[in-house]
């Protein structure tokens, strides 16, 4: 239904046609479930609100109104089995098409749902069952996800009741098998749109991960994702890739895109191979596409122009920062300018090349009207065109629409990231006279040397350029005279050698691509680096290596 979308926001547009005014404007008991699910239900049954595939080249379609009924028994199995408003039911489902009915489900209940990736250890799932007093969990059979589980639950007492899907096990509920047992139908349930609906671990670089708690508002933020960032249209095939345990799949596969009046698409996969994914957008007609930065980079390397990739309309970039020669390689080969955005697992997009910008490559953008961002110094002050500072979100006190409601039950980090009226995202970056923001890196990783404030990514980006390397993390290491200098850590390519002469090459070429005293003075070669559950390249880790 064109338009449908309208219904929940109040929007603007520029002379220009770019979106400048973006308020959320949800009724006070909205819930995603009922008014966008049901709802189009209603209005459209018959349109495909999910397509699911798998490797194995199992095909499923679901109607708005399959999707409706099926939310509708798991909501009724789930309350049957004793989940009530304000429970915590933790989700772990990859990409299986369960993922969706169990979410929605859980929202018509009022219960909130913690997805969690299928890569967590028998001590991450102790963690969070503690954290967040976790009662329900729903699994997946695949990679001994309950087995882990199972082990965690020697030291947590706390849960009620286990359900899994893909098979049976002793002592588990089977998920799709139980909730056909029970009504395609319910009431409505009532609920504030300021209720906790979702949380996530959120995945940082350094500590253990905190609680991010999301209302209902969230859900209706993501429409400026979907809209005016992925450019999703009313008959869009879009596919974001992204495992259901992570925030970005809450960006590009559960809420914004359905609403503006896309088909999601879910590719539902272990591991990623470039040729099987580009084979997926060829032969089943992507028409939006969203990933990470690294996927591009291999999809380029794989021989991007060996397939047809002519019905893609549009594709956007994020979850890293967007490196100039991938834009322009991408750009080459399908006409298609990649419009990188950002945000965190707290927001929504909160800046980005929104529909209708002319993307600069390697820009995050420009700011998203549904939050007031600016660039600050260390007191607070807007920083000037071309001065680094800390990316934020200057707040009127706490109630902000569609921003995270706080970091659930850990008021120091709640208070440490957000106060004086403004939310500090952790993120450094400059803009340019445009307005456009460009990307440095978190502002623990910032490298003083020599008087310099040095950003990582610049070097990073300078270093991929180069054959030899696949990938990189720069940071800074003491020195006694500079105080630090700049340190590059390197994996290198196949049919490339560690040597002090292509570290000696590698020099040189960010000398002459940047400013010569941001050449990293220290080049490491290594097998891996070391990474986050998400992927996250974890430069802490390598600065607590060399120090100790």
């Amino acid at each position: 239904m064109k338009d449908f979308y309208k219904r929940f926001v109040t929007e603007e547009f520029d002379e220009n046609g770019i979106l400048c005014k973006f308020e959320p404007t949800p009724a006070d008991n909205y819930n995603f479930a009922y008014d966008v699910i049901d709802e189009l239900a209603r209005l459209e049954p018959d349109k495909v609100c999910l397509f699911w595939i798998n490797e194995e080249g199992e095909e499923h379609k679901f109607t708005f109104k399959q999707v409706s009924e099926m939310s509708n028994r798991f909501a009724n199995m789930f309350l049957a089995h004793g989940v009530k408003k304000g429970d915590m039911v933790m989700l772990v489902l990859k990409r299986h098409y369960e993922f969706w009915f169990a979410i929605y489900g859980l929202m018509k209940i009022g219960a909130v749902s913690i997805p969690a990736t299928n890569q967590l250890l028998p001590k991450d799932y102790v963690y969070r069952f503690d954290a967040a007093s976790v009662k329900y969990i729903c699994a997946t059979l695949d990679d001994n996800v309950c087995e882990h589980i199972d082990d965690a639950l020697t030291k947590y007492d706390g849960m009620v009741k286990k359900f899994c899907t893909h098979g049976r096990k002793e002592g588990w509920i089977p998920l799709m098998d139980e909730a056909m047992k029970y009504p395609e139908t319910m009431e409505r349930i009532q609920n504030s749109v300021e209720d906790n609906m979702l949380l996530y671990f959120s995945s940082g670089t350094t500590g253990y991960p905190k609680m991010v708690i999301h209302n209902h508002y969230y859900t209706v933020g993501h429409i400026a994702t979907a809209k005016h960032w992925h450019n999703i249209q009313d008959d869009t095939l879009h596919l974001t890739v992204s495992d259901s345990g992570w925030g970005k799949c809450a960006w590009g596969k559960l809420f914004g895109q359905i609403t503006c009046g896309a088909t999601e698409f879910i590719y539902d996969f272990d591991r990623f191979h470039a040729d099987k994914l580009l084979k997926v957008i060829q032969d089943y007609k992507i028409t939006s596409f969203c990933a990470p930065p690294t996927m591009y980079r291999f999809f380029i390397k794989e021989g991007i122009e060996n397939y047809d990739l002519s019905n893609l309309k549009y594709a956007t970039i994020a979850g890293e920062a967007l490196n100039p020669e991938v834009f322009n390689k991408f750009y080459e080969y399908t006409g298609l300018k990649l419009m990188e955005g950002f945000g965190q697992t707290e927001t929504v997009v909160c800046v980005a090349n929104m529909v209708g910008m002319e993307p600069k490559p390697g820009s995050m953008g420009k700011p998203v009207p549904i939050y007031h961002m600016d660039i600050v110094d260390e007191n607070g002050n807007s920083c000037p065109v071309g001065e680094v500072g800390e990316m934020v979100v200057r707040t009127n006190g706490r109630s902000q629409k569609a921003l995270f409601k706080e970091y659930y039950r850990n008021e120091e980090a709640t208070n440490s990231s957000w106060h004086d009226n403004i939310y500090h995202t952790g993120d450094t970056a400059w803009k340019d006279e445009d307005g456009y923001y460009w990307y440095v890196g978190r502002t623990d990783d910032l490298i003083k040397a020599s008087g310099y404030r040095i950003g990582p990514f610049e070097i990073e980006s300078v270093l991929m350029e180069h054959p030899s390397v696949l990938e990189c993390a720069v940071t800074g290491a003491k020195d006694p005279i500079r105080g630090q200098v700049v340190k590059a850590t390197i994996v290198l390519a196949k049919g490339y050698t560690a040597s002090d002469e292509l570290a000696k090459e590698l020099q040189n070429y960010v000398k002459n691509a940047t400013a010569p005293y941001k050449y990293p003075r220290i080049v490491e070669f290594v097998s891996e680096l070391p990474k986050t559950i998400s992927g996250k390249i974890r430069r802490v880790q390598i600065r607590e290596e060399d120090n100790k």
